[in-house]
């Protein structure tokens, strides 16, 4: 294994942030530099200023994982016995619970997401953990089919072999759990490649589970850039799984570029989920999961409502309310605890999201802001932002924006909002807000979308599938929905007795 570089979970989380190292690969239970040798720079997003190096595989990195993820598979990790590979399982989670107080801050820091929200998402990561070393004792089962006296068929469930993890930027620590929780519980070797702007909790994790003790080759981490590490995990033709969250293009890319080795995949791609509310909702707890499932994580969250559909009777008080909520929002210093709204994640996205509020303007929105107080004006910040008088053909609607930004338009009656909330090519999420359960339930039913809330915000059942339709992806992950990738069904038949079998050729 190779030297750690965890502290006991007693210090600040400034101490923590002093501390912070190079980043290397995580690579057959060692830490090594790239094979070229070259590294990039991580940048904070509060200040703009680097905070450190980090190796930057290529080609080379990643045929050396698989590699060492393929021997731990047909080796000491794939005899393991169940109780003994589970307790793997539980001992990581048990080692994220000892160094919240650390993981949180690194995460703020790297990302820009407020500290109070990034411990929360840390706290989740270790349950993700525990979930699923539970799910595998209790729901990974087979099936049994015995037809009269003559046959037992019985199914049983597979590790698949190598699962390549490629995970986003927006809540790197969780969503990475996400994805290695159900893969290492199963059985499966894990090559992850983590987003190039949010590398210090993947690293840091590296070394929750080289501390954990797993066998050398099960766990490997290659940072580097989508193009040449991320490019090569999803052609290794030794890689069978192919996880990713992320940007749908992208997405599509990775599909195509993957399908010469019938690589499986599961895909988590982008969204622009509505938000419906109706005249009798209940107005104060709609405004406030409307501004916390598009303002939390920095907007900056794939099943955020980014789209407001309000009926038009209540439209003006809602839109009064919301105005005041973006001018009371907080938005500052990720690492001070009051801070509601950070700065998004990188230069390039801040651009790119500064983009859409012009072409907003230019489509004949009005353009709601909060403030960005003086002092913050290194950071990329984005203050919290309305788009009012937007119409569903407006390019500001049917892209993702993937920032603070909430779109809001007035709808008459229901046959009217479902054509609207239908009419993108998006269909991860959705939410409706009424006191009418049958009416809730008929236009969630009637929304295109993987998942959909009634009268709730974005809360998440560990036990419940994960996923979008239309471009929003492709599966299903969560709960015993993640077997159906991580695993692969096998049936056995076996003759209880001397069946007829045809005696070709026999004389």
């Amino acid at each position: 294994m190779g030297n750690v570089n965890l502290v006991d979970g007693s210090k600040s989380g400034q101490e923590v942030i002093s501390e912070i190292k190079d980043v290397k690969l995580y690579i057959d239970g060692a830490f090594v530099d790239a094979e070229s040798n070259e590294q990039f720079d991580n940048i904070n997003p509060f200040t703009n200023e680097k905070i450190n190096q980090v190796a930057s595989g290529d080609r080379n990195d990643i045929d050396k994982a698989v590699k060492a993820a393929r021997k731990a598979f047909k080796g000491e990790w794939g005899s393991l016995p169940l109780k003994e590979r589970l307790s793997y399982v539980y001992k990581i989670a048990d080692l994220i619970d000892e160094h919240i107080e650390e993981i949180a801050p690194l995460e703020s820091f790297d990302t820009g997401l407020p500290i109070s929200q990034t411990k929360k998402m840390v706290a989740r990561a270790a349950q993700n953990f525990r979930f699923y070393a539970e799910m595998v004792s209790s729901r990974l089962v087979g099936d049994a089919y015995q037809v009269d006296d003559q046959f037992l068929n019985y199914t049983i469930h597979k590790p698949v072999g190598i699962a390549g993890l490629i995970t986003p930027w927006n809540a790197p620590f969780m969503l990475e759990t996400w994805k290695i929780a159900p893969a290492l519980a199963t059985g499966n070797t894990v090559v992850l490649k983590p987003a190039e702007w949010s590398p210090l909790t993947a690293n840091r994790l590296a070394e929750i589970i080289d501390k954990a003790g797993l066998p050398d080759g099960v766990f490997n981490v290659v940072h580097g850039y989508g193009e040449t590490a991320g490019a090569s995990l999803v052609a290794n033709e030794d890689v069978e799984l192919i996880s990713f969250t992320g940007e749908t293009t992208t997405g599509s890319e990775i599909m195509k570029n993957g399908a010469d080795s019938l690589k499986q995949f599961s895909m988590e791609l982008g969204g622009k989920s509505p938000i419906i509310v109706f005249e009798d909702a209940d107005m104060e707890r709609a405004i406030d999961a409307c501004t916390w499932g598009i303002f939390s994580f920095n907007g900056e969250r794939c099943t955020a409502n980014s789209r407001l559909y309000v009926h038009e009777n209540v439209a003006e008080d809602f839109v009064a309310a919301l105005k005041e909520r973006v001018q009371n929002i907080v938005v500052g210093d990720p690492m001070k605890e009051e801070t509601q709204v950070g700065p998004l994640i990188h230069t390039k996205h801040y651009e790119n999201v500064k983009k859409y509020l012009d072409i907003a303007e230019q489509e004949g929105c009005q353009v709601v802001s909060g403030t960005v107080p003086e002092e913050f004006s290194r950071g990329n910040f984005i203050a919290p932002t309305l788009l009012l008088n937007a119409e569903n053909s407006m390019q500001v609607i049917q892209e993702e924006i993937f920032g603070p930004v909430i779109a809001v338009m007035t709808f008459k009656d229901e046959e009217e909002v479902i054509e609207k909330a239908n009419d993108v090519r998006y269909g991860l999420a959705g939410y409706v807000w009424t006191k009418d359960l049958q009416r809730g339930h008929r236009v969630a039913q009637a929304v295109d979308s993987g998942m959909l809330w009634i009268n709730a915000q974005n809360v998440r059942d560990l036990r419940t599938p994960f996923g979008g339709s239309k471009h929003s992806g492709i599966g299903r992950e969560g709960g015993h929905y993640a077997f159906e990738f991580y695993t692969e069904v096998q049936i056995i038949h076996v003759a209880l007795g001397e069946h007829h079998i045809p005696q070709f050729g026999k004389k």
